[in-house]
């Protein structure tokens, strides 16, 4: 911990808001054999009757308002402010991340206990203020410079899968570009980002003398998420979310910065080493129960080497399923008529099965699983339901292909041209150029799990927002601001 941060004030914080959580009970364990406490002893309500407490308020308005003035006192902190805001987040993150990941698995139920924890102790990787660097000319007629400026107030939004960490990861990028923050979280994960916000705001409060620099409405619904779109102090919109909050986002007539949906597919070729590749797919794969949208959701493998390659994963740990403990899972995970919440392929996911851990999966599939195995796979053709639907198990379709010409056009098609994130293994350059070309993905990782794709295991930064849809890739603080010129005509040029 930085000594520029009170360590007694993150404990004099940490304990206030723990004060307001009641005993903690035993609850469902998450994998790692941890036990969370039960959500009806932690629901944490940092609001009072007569407004908003710790940036948690009841109307979108309120949020919006109070995040307005909080942008203006930010403005007053300058880029010293922004910096301690940074190292706040980034340090409660990592002190809390297994209390925060506890709370978490048990309002979602989905995901994996040591995940959740790693999720929020990696936060320390994602880019803040220092990202920021202006650009300028020098010449005969003077000196021009450009400079990255805030917005003002953001508009976001954040998914069940990984609440708090979008939301922190979020606030270190937008805070970091100068704005402020309301938050529309998912319902499904809204009570555990409401407490994280409280105790950023609270720590905060106490370091730089801002309030409510990042707001969240407490009961989020749909309606809220159009209050808080409408409303006038709102400039920017960051959502990470599934297609209809994304679609909603940018038909608002304002600019929205999407992080949607993915279908990453694997391709294996002949030249890969299979051993290398079964480790990756699985790390990749069973990383929070597949939450991650950039997780290997579905491999195609050349014919020659697809037994090889299913051997090496079932070494590796993974479970095979065959037949009829196939069509047991599908039928189990699927929904076949088509409605509200279809995805692409008129399919319906069963929500109870998103990121469970394996062994339920496999009961599913009527199999009793060894204690030990994270990772269902099988064969199947390029038109199953798991092939075709961004499914979030840890299950994995194994589909042969006959050629790599093949295998990149299947992976093509099940990706769905959301340009994400795709992934190949292969020892051969020409193979990865062809398949980068052809898919055309914001990450595209060579020989390594998807985690690489965002600096865990690869080089560069993290990000838990991936603008697909709108076209910003990798977000980071540069995303959240706008570019202004400054010019001077025919002086202060030096040389």
């Amino acid at each position: 911990m930085s000594s520029a941060l009170n360590e007694s004030l993150i404990r004099d914080v940490v304990a206030e808001v723990l004060g307001r959580l009641e005993g903690q009970t035993g609850g469902a364990a998450g994998a790692g054999g941890s036990v969370a406490p039960s959500m009806d002893s932690c629901q944490w309500h940092a609001r009072s009757s007569s407004g908003g407490t710790d940036g948690v308020f009841q109307t979108a308005a309120e949020a919006c308002e109070a995040a307005y003035a909080a942008y203006l006192d930010l403005q007053k902190g300058g880029i010293e402010a922004r910096r301690k805001v940074e190292e706040i987040i980034k340090t409660l993150c990592n002190d809390n991340a297994e209390l925060w990941g506890r709370i978490e698995l048990e309002e979602t139920k989905i995901g994996r206990l040591d995940h959740k924890i790693e999720k929020l102790q990696i936060i320390k990787l994602v880019p803040g203020v220092d990202w920021l660097r202006p650009f300028g000319w020098s010449g005969d007629h003077g000196i021009t410079m450009e400079e990255y400026t805030p917005f003002s107030v953001i508009g976001a939004v954040t998914p069940s899968t990984h609440s708090i960490p979008t939301l922190a990861g979020n606030v270190v990028n937008i805070v970091g570009a100068g704005n402020s923050v309301v938050f529309n979280a998912h319902p499904a994960a809204s009570k555990c980002a409401a407490m994280a916000v409280g105790v950023f705001n609270q720590a905060i409060r106490r370091e730089t003398g801002i309030r409510n620099l990042i707001c969240i409405i407490e009961e989020p619904t749909f309606d809220s998420f159009k209050e808080m779109c409408s409303h006038e102090a709102v400039r920017l919109l960051c959502v990470t979310g599934g297609p209809g909050v994304v679609k909603a986002a940018m038909q608002t007539g304002k600019r929205a910065i999407c992080a949607g949906p993915g279908n990453p597919p694997v391709l294996v070729d002949d030249t890969a080493c299979m051993e290398r590749a079964a480790e990756a797919v699985i790390q990749g794969a069973t990383y929070d129960n597949n939450l991650l949208c950039i997780g290997e959701k579905e491999v195609f493998v050349l014919d020659k080497v697809a037994d090889q390659f299913m051997s090496a994963l079932e070494k590796a740990g993974a479970f095979r399923l065959w037949g009829s403990q196939l069509d047991q899972l599908t039928q189990a995970a699927f929904s076949f008529e088509a409605g509200e919440g279809a995805g692409c392929s008129g399919l319906v996911v069963n929500k109870d099965l998103i990121g469970r851990d394996a062994s339920v999966l496999a009961e599913a599939a009527g199999v009793n699983l060894s204690v030990g195995k994270e990772l269902l796979f099988a064969e199947t053709d390029e038109d199953h339901p798991f092939v075709k639907e961004e499914q979030m198990m840890p299950f994995l379709p194994i589909v042969r292909v006959p050629s790599v010409e093949a295998g990149i056009e299947a992976s093509r098609v099940a990706e769905h041209q959301y340009k994400h994130t795709s992934i190949i293994h292969s020892h051969d350059v020409n193979n990865m150029t062809a398949m980068a070309r052809a898919l055309d993905t914001t990450l595209f990782v060579k020989n390594g799990p998807c985690m690489a794709g965002l600096g865990l295991g690869g080089e560069g930064y993290l990000s838990y927002s991936i603008a697909t849809p709108t076209g910003e890739g990798v977000t980071n603080t540069q995303t959240f601001t706008r570019v202004r010129r400054c010019v001077m005509v025919d002086n202060l040029r030096i040389y």
